[in-house]
C-alpha cells in the first residue's frame, strides 16, 4: 500500500520534510507519526493512514511535498483506505456533492455578468444614503457601479454586500483561471548578479522565512497603517516586579514586563473594543469580539513566530506567567502546532528583552491593532510638583488598521495604557 500526504488543512496545501521518524523495515501502526512537515508557521505530525512494514521511504527530510505526494510503501497491510479532506462539500439534504466543474464556473460568471459591467449614465450619484456613501468611500467603491434595488434607483446596504460579493467571485474565478491581464500581472522580480561588485555567498530563504515574506508584504499592502508613540513610566511595574518576582519563581512562574503588559492590554481593550475587532471586508461590517487571545511575537532562531494566549482577561498573573513561557519555549523549539497560532485579537511584541527601542510594528491581519514595547530606560522627568526624578520610562508603540481605527481613538488608548501601566494594581500582582 502506498501512503500519501492528507490534507492539512485550510490554507496549506505543501510543506516542508523537517524529521522522517521510521526507516524501512519498520513495523508501523495506523496512525503513528512517520513525518513531521513543517507547513507555513508550524510543524504538523503527520500520521499512517494504514498498519504495516515499511518497503520504501519516498521523500527527504528538508524536501518539499504536497498533498497527495507519495510517502510511504508498505506490506502486510489490509488498510487500503486513503486520507480524506477533513470535510466535503454538502448539499442541503446533507449528501456529499461533487465539485464544481467548469461549465459551472463558466455558468457562474455569465450570471454575474449583467451587474458587473453595469455603470450609471446619470451625470448625478447615485441615490443613497449619507452612511453608505461614507462606507462605500472607506472601502475605495463606486457607488455608480452598482444597480440600485430600491425605488427610484436608490442603493441599500444589501445592493453594496452583493456588489461585494460578486467581486469575490470574479476574483476566485480569475484565479482559477489564472486570468490575469498583462498590465495587472506583477512584473517578475529582477535578479541581480551582485558578485560583480565583490565576493558573495548565497543561503536559499526556509520555508518560515518565505511564509514571513509573504505575510507581511500582504499585511502591510492591505492595511494602511499609522503608529502612535508614547513614554510609560513604567518605575511602579517593576518595584512590583522585584517585590513578588522570588514568590512567583516559587510557583514555578517568571514574573516579567510582557506579563504585567498581557493584563494591562486586556484591561484598555476592554474600555475600547473597538481594538479587538476585525474588518469583514465583504460584508462591509466591523466584527467586535467578546474574547481576549493574545498574540505574542517570539523571536526564534527560524523566525518570527506569534502563538496566541487565549482568555487574557480571565487569568491571573501567575497562569500567565506561566503560559507565556511556556509558549515562547515551545516556539523557539519549533513544537508550536498551527492551532495555538489561531484566533489572536491583539498583538503584543516586546523587544526590550533585545535593547531595541521604539519601532513601527506591522498589523497582524485580520486583527486592526499591535502594541510594540522597547527597553525601559532612566531619564530624568519633572514630576507634577517642578521636581526632577530619575523614572524608568518604556518606549511603546501601536500600529492600527486606519480603515477602522481614528488618530483619536488610538491617542485615547494610548493615553488609558499608559495609566493602567502606572496606576497598576498591587492586588493583581499579590499571590
Amino acid at each position: 500500500m502506498d501512503v500519501k500526504l492528507p490534507p492539512l488543512g485550510e490554507g496549506a496545501d505543501s510543506g516542508t520534510v523537517v524529521n522522517i521518524l521510521v526507516k524501512e523495515g519498520d513495523q508501523i501502526s495506523k496512525g503513528q507519526t512517520i513525518i513531521e512537515l513543517e507547513t507555513g508557521k508550524a510543524v504538523t505530525p503527520i500520521p499512517s493512514a494504514a498498519a504495516g512494514r515499511v518497503t520504501r521511504i519516498h521523500v527527504a527530510e528538508g524536501a518539499k511535498t504536497s498533498v497527495g505526494a507519495l510517502l510511504l510503501s508498505l506490506e502486510g497491510s489490509s488498510d487500503t483506505t486513503e486520507s480524506a479532506p477533513a470535510s466535503a462539500p454538502k448539499s442541503p439534504t446533507g449528501k456529499g456533492v461533487a465539485k464544481s466543474t467548469p461549465a459551472k464556473e463558466g455558468e457562474e460568471q455569465e450570471s454575474e455578468s449583467a451587474d458587473d459591467n453595469y455603470e450609471s449614465a446619470s451625470q448625478f450619484p447615485p441615490p443613497a444614503s449619507p452612511s453608505l456613501r461614507r462606507l462605500a468611500q472607506d472601502l475605495g467603491i463606486d457607488l455608480r457601479r452598482i444597480r440600485g434595488s430600491e425605488n427610484g434607483g436608490r442603493i441599500v446596504l444589501a445592493d453594496l454586500k452583493s456588489y461585494i460579493e460578486r467581486l469575490r467571485k470574479a476574483a476566485r474565478l480569475s484565479q482559477r483561471a489564472g486570468a490575469t491581464s498583462p498590465s495587472d500581472a506583477k512584473a517578475p522580480a529582477e535578479s541581480v548578479d551582485f558578485s560583480r561588485f565583490g565576493p558573495i555567498a548565497k543561503r536559499p530563504m526556509s520555508s518560515l522565512r518565505k511564509i514571513i515574506s509573504q505575510r507581511m508584504s500582504e499585511n502591510w499592502n492591505a492595511i494602511p497603517h499609522v503608529t502612535q508613540f508614547e513614554d510609560v513610566d513604567i518605575t511602579r511595574v517593576m518595584d512590583l516586579r522585584k517585590k513578588y518576582a522570588e514568590a512567583y519563581e516559587k510557583k514555578g512562574a517568571r514574573l516579567t514586563l510582557t506579563s504585567f503588559a498581557l493584563k494591562v492590554v486586556a484591561h484598555t481593550l476592554k474600555k475600547h473594543p473597538l481594538f479587538n475587532t476585525s474588518l469583514d471586508e465583504a460584508a462591509a461590517e466591523i466584527v467586535y469580539k467578546e474574547y481576549f487571545h493574545f498574540g505574542m511575537a517570539v523571536d526564534t532562531e527560524q523566525g518570527l513566530l506569534v502563538p496566541v494566549i487565549r482568555d487574557v482577561d480571565k487569568k491571573d498573573l501567575v497562569q500567565l506567567s506561566r503560559e507565556l513561557a511556556e509558549l515562547a519555549t515551545k516556539a523557539r523549539e519549533r513544537k508550536i502546532s498551527t492551532e495555538e497560532m489561531l484566533g489572536g485579537t491583539f498583538t503584543i511584541s516586546n523587544q526590550g528583552g533585545i535593547g531595541g527601542g521604539f519601532f513601527t510594528p506591522i498589523v497582524n491581519k485580520p486583527e486592526v491593532a499591535i502594541l510594540g514595547l522597547g527597553k525601559g530606560r532612566f531619564q530624568a522627568v519633572v514630576t507634577a510638583d517642578k521636581k526632577i526624578e530619575a523614572r524608568l520610562l518604556l518606549p511603546a508603540a501601536l500600529s492600527y488598521d486606519h480603515r477602522v481605527i481614528d488618530g483619536g481613538n488610538a491617542a485615547r488608548f494610548m493615553l488609558d495604557l499608559v495609566d493602567a501601566f502606572q496606576n497598576f494594581n498591587e492586588a493583581d500582582v499579590k499571590i
